[in-house]
């Protein structure tokens, strides 16, 4: 009962006997919750071994209702209400997605061995104590960014995330599809970007200053179809799939494929190739009508694919060296009476900004989108800090809220030697536990406008899926409280509850068979030994 994570809204403890789960326990399923239904069929009955078969009378049950009335009474369309005395489990959703949050926090009161895919005996009997639990998560964005360009990602494991994400009553899964490294979307008109895009033939091992090279071919791509079975994955469980591709710089796989978008005038773009170093790449698109024309051919594609609101066009880190040398690119430059380069990286932004919402999407991109002024409509993911969100918010802009000294993963979570492949600052599950996506300088009105925030795992030194887990949990689901819970200022967090109910949340990784770090630091296997970091010491800023 306690050990839930992430911490709900209200909890009461009802007198009464446990409601036991057994072989005459029926799902009763109201009109919209058929799907929550399946879920639970799909896990809990997979875990337990029993049938949950639909209700007809007699019988033990669970309650499945969508009560809209939820929304006003809780504060969100995504609220629920678990009662559960020795006869029902009630869950009353908002809507379908309260529903699922509620049925997420049934499984984990069932406890950890609900979480497995089969039962490990027969013997079990599987109780869960009387309680009334008032729910509503605290920000409608509660997002995790995978990056699968710098190294690949199957497509098995990007759906395993999603169930880890869901777990965790996360739902927004920002997808990061493109980069100098990798490009990992089929587009149908333009082969090549998979063809040749999407490998490399060697990749660094560890931070880009290290001498240690991995000599082999990386890559891989997901197709359209495989792209629209997580789509559709995610969407059973409640996830939006923000597709990013990343635009105009970390453009060099792109530029490798086809090389007349880069800077012809400048370099010799047909000598590129895909980039198997880490870092910021100079090679970035020329802002010429035939590179709009390329990637609107790209969007309208991934407009197919993903049905999401918001659509990720990257837009960090453009390196302007090239443009500023580069002919064309200043005559480009004084043809739209422009003042310089971060005003031409302003006007490739706005160019898409206007495209997509004539198509009825919003651009949202990363914090470097307000130099040379914020386009029009586009929302901001604040990753250099707290200043980029606050400056668009108070611009009437929507923020998320993703500040590297936060929340980026692929940061060091100890000082101590055998962190594997450490990169910048230390930042704890304590550290995560206290983050506030809401700066204080903003005022009510201004507020509102922070849909919510993210945690970011980028995987430049994470070649596979043991490393993405080491470095994602058990702070992610340190983030996913902060995303849901109604916490109090970061100082007068409990993180000491916190860690006792995380006790019990790694046996739930366990029975997930995520690869976390143990609060006692790295197993043998996790460690790297004598593989470069970049490390930095001291306290990062808060700004």
């Amino acid at each position: 009962m306690t050990s839930l994570i992430p911490a709900p809204s209200s909890v009461g403890d009802p007198n009464g006997q446990p409601f036991v789960l057994g072989e005459d326990t029926e799902i009763e399923a109201g009109r919209g919750a058929g799907g929550v239904a399946r879920w639970l069929r799909t896990t809990v009955g997979a875990a337990t071994g029993l049938p949950l078969e639909p209700y007809t009378s007699g019988g033990s049950r669970i309650l499945l209702r969508i009560t809209p009335t939820l929304a006003d009474e809780l504060g969100s369309p995504e609220a629920y209400r678990l009662t559960v005395d020795e006869h029902a489990v009630i869950i009353d959703g908002a809507g379908r997605e309260g529903l699922f949050y509620g049925a997420q926090t049934f499984r984990q009161l069932l406890g950890p061995a609900a979480f497995r895919r089969a039962p490990v005996t027969s013997e079990r009997t599987w109780e869960v104590p009387p309680v009334t639990i008032g729910d509503a998560p605290r920000f409608r964005w509660r997002g995790l960014m995978l990056d699968v360009a710098r190294h690949f990602m199957s497509k098995d494991g990007v759906l395993r995330y999603l169930d880890l994400m869901a777990a965790h009553k996360l739902n927004v899964f920002h997808f990061h599809l493109t980069d100098d490294q990798g490009w990992r979307v089929e587009i149908k008109r333009y082969p090549r970007l998979t063809e040749v895009g999407s490998w490399r033939a060697r990749t660094k091992f560890g931070h880009g200053a290290s001498p240690l090279w991995e000599e082999k071919p990386h890559g891989g791509f997901y197709t359209q179809d495989d792209i629209r079975e997580i789509v559709a994955y995610a969407a059973e469980r409640h996830i939006t799939v923000v597709p990013e591709i990343d635009v105009p710089g970390h453009s060099q796989a792109a530029i490798t494929a086809y090389p007349e978008l880069g800077n012809t005038d400048v370099i010799d773009t047909t000598s590129l190739t895909v980039w198997d170093s880490w870092g910021i790449s100079l090679n970035v698109l020329a802002p010429t009508d035939n590179t709009l024309r390329f990637y609107e051919g790209v969007f309208e594609e991934l407009l197919e694919l993903f049905p999401s609101e918001f659509i990720h066009i990257g837009g960090d880190e453009c390196a302007k060296e090239q443009w500023r040398e580069s002919p064309l690119v200043q005559a480009r430059i004084e043809e739209l009476g422009l003042a310089d380069e971060d005003e031409l990286q302003s006007w490739f932004i706005g160019h898409f900004d206007k495209w997509l919402s004539a198509r009825g999407r919003r651009l949202i991109g990363w914090d470097e989108i307000l130099e040379g002024g914020l386009a029009e409509g586009a929302a901001v993911s604040s990753w250099r800090g707290y200043a980029g969100g606050i400056a668009a918010a108070r611009a009437g802009h929507d923020v998320v809220m993703c500040p590297e000294q936060q929340v980026y993963l692929d940061y060091r979570q100890d000082a101590g030697a055998d962190e594997p492949v450490p990169i910048a600052y230390v930042r704890t599950l304590e550290d995560v536990y206290r983050f506030e996506p809401v700066p204080p300088e903003l005022t009510p009105e201004e507020a509102t406008h922070v849909l919510g925030a993210q945690a970011n795992v980028w995987t430049e030194v994470m070649e596979d899926q043991g490393r993405v887990d080491y470095q994602t949990f058990p702070r992610l689901a340190a983030f996913a409280e902060v995303a849901w819970s109604p916490l109090p200022a970061p100082a007068e967090r409990d993180f000491a509850d916190f860690e006792r109910r995380m006790a019990a949340h790694y046996e739930l990784l366990d029975a997930l068979g995520v690869g976390y770090r143990p609060p006692t630091g790295p197993l043998p296997w996790q460690k790297r030994p004598g593989v470069l970091g970049r490390p930095i010491e001291g306290a990062p800023p808060n700004r």
